[in-house]
């Protein structure tokens, strides 16, 4: 009997604890919904008392994601159980992943909390909404959620973390998101720029393109919720949902309008004029009522279909543009289709891509990038055309017709200089941008404390320094261990020479070789000195200098010196140069300076291989 008594006992714990989630203080994250219950109440009557009455009414879910896609019909209710199996009090944190759910009530023992699109409080500073689950040792405790959305799909999703790895996750997801935006305002600067230089009108729509790319993307992962917009104004900003998805598609109809010229096809333009007059209409439309919400993406996503056909159909006609924009307008597309099988809930790609997105638009960016580079190309080469076709008027019509030749002459020098001026600014304006961004880079870098993202930041930025002549002339030895000081040495000379009108002699006594980084600042260094020796050394521009590099067992030794009329005092020891030269030696090389100036000028460097 008292057998009996005690496996009774032990199956109805078992029973009692079967559906509990058993976590202690090493639980670090847990996939809550597949060992949830959920409830869908379509009456959307039913309060947390009704709900603690009727457990029978729950179902066992076994998902990770629920899908419901637009869905304002009905509350979706959650219940969870969990169990703290060790002998310590523990916090974890419930992360509902999922920023755009309209509402969202938290119940545990006497607390009820609120949060989601439409609840968000001003203090919070998380992307997600997140509730705090506490729990005493050897507790177990009962969870519910009641989740709805009537303005945006209704996407559920649940994980518990421990509290450190749940913001040391945000903190990264937050910072590569404003990596993202960073560079996508950056792109729209840079196209403002050549707007207001060529008044090329596709230039601006691009910019509107871009803008309204970056403020949508602010309201669909959640950082405009948390970080721009007043929790009283997202009502508004909410019922204006329909504005903000179709202006940046708007926007880039008018841009492939342009930029394809799509006026020249009658029946394509007229048909794509049609679909420019119903966008607004239909934005005013679903501003107005709430009738037609679920179909407020329809026409847009039409829209973005017919472009790329409009795209493709270029191409067949030879369009130069399009064969560049054709792969970037695939990813804008696929981007959006992807953003739109996610919120209507048919497949939650986040899951096993979560940048893929931003992947996509960046990838747009480098593709209208080469594209640019392409404009910049047929520019310089529609300039000799030009050219070419002056020379070949001057020629032929020298005699017969010199009155009118002369008149196109002028024309087409105005033409040939304004192209001229047009490919020069756009070739300074890039290569500014370039230097931007590095700069951008490195002042972004400078701020962020997660070494992955640093290490991405000196990734991106090597890459782009790499295009400098300095990098692609070390970089085209095989051995990049070692470098050739003479080549090296020479090649940065020769460049110094032909800067400044002299008969200086250069005579080198090089026997050694350098490491690569080494050579980097030892170029730095004699560039630094072989300009003072030509500046100011040589009063008759005449004269000779010397250099000299040997290697004695580990220890380096550079020597530079010249036969001019020595170091003027006068100079400070202070000045740049001294002080750039003085750095390198001592704080990057690790290794002395001595520096003599009675018979001209003479440096002395020596520091140690391994320094």
């Amino acid at each position: 009997m008292k057998k009996s008594l005690l496996l009774l006992l032990v199956f109805l714990s078992n029973f009692i604890h079967a559906n509990a989630v058993l976590i202690d203080e090493n639980t670090s994250s847990y996939n809550l919904l597949s060992s949830s219950f959920i409830y869908i109440d379509k009456s959307k009557s039913k309060n947390i008392e009704e709900i603690k009455n009727k457990k029978l009414l729950f179902i066992k879910n076994e998902k990770s994601v629920l899908s419901y896609g637009y869905s304002p019909n009905f509350n979706v209710w959650l219940k969870f159980s969990l169990k703290n199996t060790s002998n310590k009090s523990i916090e974890k944190i419930l992360e509902y992943q999922n920023s755009l759910t309209s509402n969202i009530d938290f119940f545990a023992e006497n607390r009820h909390e609120t949060d989601g699109l439409l609840n968000i409080n001003s203090a919070r500073r998380t992307i997600n909404p997140t509730f705090k689950i506490q729990l005493n040792a050897y507790e177990q405790k009962t969870y519910y959620l009641k989740v709805s959305s009537h303005i945006t799909s209704l996407i559920v999703k649940l994980k518990l973390w421990e509290e450190d790895d749940f913001y040391a996750q945000e903190i990264q997801h937050q910072v590569i998101l404003a990596l993202f935006f960073g560079a996508m305002l950056i792109l729209a600067i840079y196209n403002l720029f050549l707007y207001f230089f060529t008044k090329d009108i596709s230039y601006f729509y691009y910019v509107l393109y871009v803008l309204g790319i970056v403020i949508h993307h602010l309201m669909y992962v959640g950082m405009a919720n948390i970080y721009l917009l007043d929790p009283s104004a997202l009502p508004v900003v909410v019922n204006l949902a329909s504005a903000i998805v179709s202006f940046p598609i708007f926007a880039l109809a008018l841009f492939t309008k342009k930029s394809l010229n799509i006026k020249k096809y009658r029946r394509i333009n007229f048909i794509l004029n049609t679909f420019l007059i119903l966008i607004p209409l239909s934005v005013l439309v679903f501003v107005l009522s709430d009738s037609y919400d679920k179909y407020r993406n329809v026409l847009n996503l039409l829209l973005l279909l017919y472009l790329v056909f409009i795209t493709i159909y270029a191409v067949i006609k030879k369009v130069r543009a399009a064969y560049f924009i054709l792969f970037g307008w695939f990813l804008i597309t696929l981007a959006i289709v992807l953003m739109f099988i996610s919120s209507a809930g048919i497949f939650d790609f986040y899951e096993y891509f979560p940048y893929m997105i931003e992947s996509m638009l960046l990838g747009e960016v480098i593709i209208f990038a080469i594209a640019l580079a392409d404009r910049i190309n047929y520019l310089q080469k529609d300039k000799e055309e030009a050219k070419n076709k002056l020379i070949t008027q001057q020629e032929n019509e020298k005699y017969r017709l010199e009155i009118k030749v002369n008149e196109k002459t002028k024309d087409l020098k105005i033409a040939l200089n304004e192209k001229g001026l047009l490919l020069k600014e756009l070739n300074h304006r890039v290569k500014n941008n370039m230097q931007t961004i590095v700069s951008l880079i490195r002042l972004q870098s400078d701020e962020i404390h997660d070494e992955n993202t640093k290490d991405l930041f000196l990734t991106i930025q090597n890459r782009i320094s790499a295009m400098s002549h300095l990098h692609e002339l070390l970089y085209t030895q095989d051995n990049i261990s070692h470098i050739n000081a003479y080549e090296y040495f020479d090649i940065l000379i020769n460049e110094l020479k032909d800067s400044y009108a002299n008969n200086i002699s250069i005579h080198y006594n090089i026997q050694c070789k350098l490491k690569m980084q080494q050579a980097i600042y030892c170029g730095l260094i004699l560039n630094e000195l072989i300009s003072n020796s030509f500046k100011y050394a040589f009063i008759n521009k005449e004269g000779n200098i010397n250099i000299s590099l040997s290697k004695s067992k580990e220890q380096y030794k550079l020597e530079v010196s010249d036969d001019g009329i020595g170091y003027d005092k006068n100079i400070s020891w202070t000045s740049l140069g001294i002080v750039l030269v003085n750095t390198l030696a001592v704080s990057q090389l690790k290794g002395t300076i001595n520096i003599n100036s009675k018979n001209g000028v003479y440096v002395e460097i020596t520091w140690n291989e391994n320094a």
